[in-house]
């Protein structure tokens, strides 16, 4: 039985409490939010984020970092991606020095352009650091249904403590030693949904929609393979298998943001009232000047901030990716 702390109560991050309950290690859950906190304790349930689902009364909920982080083994991190640093910096000084710490966040840090696991190496530095990602809706995962995710880390017994605290038979966890491939794919596949979700909101069918998410494919392995990634890493769980799930899936937060604006939303009103984040938003901005430092071709990501920043028409976003100059398709 393993001591673990999860940092951040929004669905994701209590679906992996409750999955490291039910395994029976020793679980707190930190909530930055009261109402948040006491449900889970009192109601055993997260009304506010992951409403009806049933968590284990074993998790710990507390709005105290400090005291959730403290003595933990492993620590888990799922806030957004924004937050992260700030966040992990403030639980620096009480996780201890041998804790392994897991970032189930996807995301890249606007302003900094780092992923989400440099970002948390550098705010508790000295500790094994290690990306949890895949296609994995948290719903699925809380309802036991199967489920395949990697822990990347170039610290290969960080990654194999992941992999044995979180594995279970319904939740199968490879180990991967390609950090920033697994980081890059775990963040670029939001902005390519935001844009298939457009595709789908204006009602242009399923051709459209996988030629969205195959260029896309091919747009983010050419940022990873300029980034020091390997090429192999976006044909796995961490790049086609989320790519595809989170551009296809009914649960998914940045595709249904895209179908929104695609049947005339504007950005801002596709995103008012929402209490989780749509991940591609963010992601947009920083992919784009990533892309402009490393001299990569990725008219997607651009269309995609064309529309949500620069007031760009949808249907005219479409139309501009189709008329771009005619190439080989490997180029």
């Amino acid at each position: 039985m393993t001591a673990c702390a999860v940092v951040g109560a929004g669905a994701w991050g209590t679906a992996l409490a409750d999955l490291l309950a039910r395994k029976g290690h020793t679980v707190h859950l930190w909530a930055r939010e009261p109402d948040v906190a006491e449900s889970i304790s009192e109601l055993h349930e997260n009304v506010r984020f992951f409403a009806g689902v049933a968590i284990s009364p074993a998790v710990r909920a507390t709005t105290d970092l400090g005291d959730a982080v403290a003595n933990a083994e492993l620590v888990v991190y799922a806030v957004p991606s924004e937050h992260l640093r700030a966040v992990a910096e403030r639980s620096a000084q009480n996780v201890t020095p041998h804790a392994t710490l897991a970032v189930a966040t996807k995301g890249i840090e606007p302003g900094t352009g780092a992923l989400m696991t440099t970002a948390v190496a550098e705010a508790v530095p000295g500790r094994g650091v290690v990306a949890l990602s895949g296609p994995s809706f948290a719903a699925e995962v809380a309802a036991g249904q199967p489920t395949a995710v990697v822990a990347a880390s170039t610290d290969l017994a960080a990654a194999t403590r992941v992999q044995r605290s979180l594995a279970c038979a319904s939740f199968r966890v490879y180990t991967h030693g390609d950090v920033v491939g697994v980081g890059l794919a775990g963040a670029l596949k939001n902005v390519i949904a935001i844009a298939t979700g457009v595709s789908d909101g204006l009602g242009l069918g399923a051709n459209s929609r996988a030629a969205l998410i195959t260029r896309g494919l091919a747009e983010m392995t050419r940022l990873g393979v300029a980034r020091g990634a390997s090429p192999a890493t976006f044909a796995g769980l961490a790049g086609l298998g989320d790519l595809v799930l989170t551009c296809t899936g009914a649960l998914s937060r940045n595709r249904a943001l895209g179908e929104a604006i695609g049947r005339g939303a504007t950005p801002a009103e596709a995103q008012a009232g929402r209490e989780t984040v749509a991940e591609g938003v963010i992601t947009a901005r920083s992919a784009s000047v990533l892309a402009r430092e490393a001299d990569v071709e990725m008219p997607i990501v651009r269309a995609v901030n064309r529309v949500l920043f620069e007031g760009r028409p949808a249907r005219q976003a479409i139309v501009d990716l189709m008329e771009r100059e005619l190439r080989s398709e490997p180029d």
